[in-house]
């Protein structure tokens, strides 16, 4: 009997896309070169009266989605490439990765020089520039708008010409929701999308009896 060759699971990586509120084109996509081990999230409930300055007939209420807040550490290692001869890791090593997501925090160079123009021209009530919108994704479903919060880079071993050649980059970002960014906006309807799918795989869980929780009914 001819044994099936083992097959390896094909692994998905996480990573940002960057696309343009306006349009919905793709300006970039950033994969991660390895998937963290661990995924810290946070949700801050936005209750009415949550500072205590309620009556008690809003103490049910909520003023909309819960604050969240994804945290994660990721490796950037040139060892692989290093052994395959890659020629532009040999040239650069990791730097070119480590610019891609730091990026993910700056205006554009171009953007920066027509602000400046701009204020040199005497206009009034510049704006601040404008960034792309940011999808933080972490399998088919968890494609959240997101906003960088903090970024932290550990550069830990180096080549002959100083590159770094390992990293670990800290990632936080804030999902951006509908009170963020309102209903109209590209990143408000992708928000929605990000809470339905929730509220759908919610609803493949059966729900438990009284008796799980050492209950006969629930007092109401």
């Amino acid at each position: 009997m001819t044994a099936f060759p083992h097959v390896s699971p094909r692994i998905l990586k996480g990573g940002v896309a960057l696309i343009d509120p306006e349009t919905g084109r793709v300006v970039r996509i950033i994969a991660l070169q390895y998937n963290p081990e661990t995924l810290s999230r946070t949700l801050q409930a936005q209750a009415v009266g949550a500072d205590g300055g309620a009556d008690r007939s809003q103490a049910l209420r909520l003023k909309g989605p819960p604050i969240e807040s994804y945290k994660l550490d990721a490796e950037i290692d040139a060892a692989d490439q290093l052994d395959d001869g890659d020629e532009l890791v040999g040239r650069y090593g990791i730097q070119p990765h480590l610019a891609a997501l730091e990026l993910l925090v700056y205006p554009t160079s171009a953007q920066l020089q027509e602000h400046h123009a701009a204020a040199g021209r005497g206009e009034l009530q510049i704006a601040p520039v404008e960034a792309p919108l940011a999808l933080f994704i972490w399998s088919t479903s968890r494609v959240a708008p997101v906003r960088i919060t903090d970024f932290g880079v550990n550069e830990e071993f180096f080549d002959t010409r100083l590159n770094p050649i390992r990293a670990k980059v800290s990632l936080g970002m804030r999902v951006l929701s509908v009170s963020d960014l309102g209903y109209d906006h590209r990143g408000g309807a992708l928000y929605l999308r990000y809470q339905q799918e929730k509220e759908r795989l919610a609803a493949t869980v059966p729900g438990a009896s009284p008796s799980a929780l050492g209950l006969r009914e629930v007092p109401s």
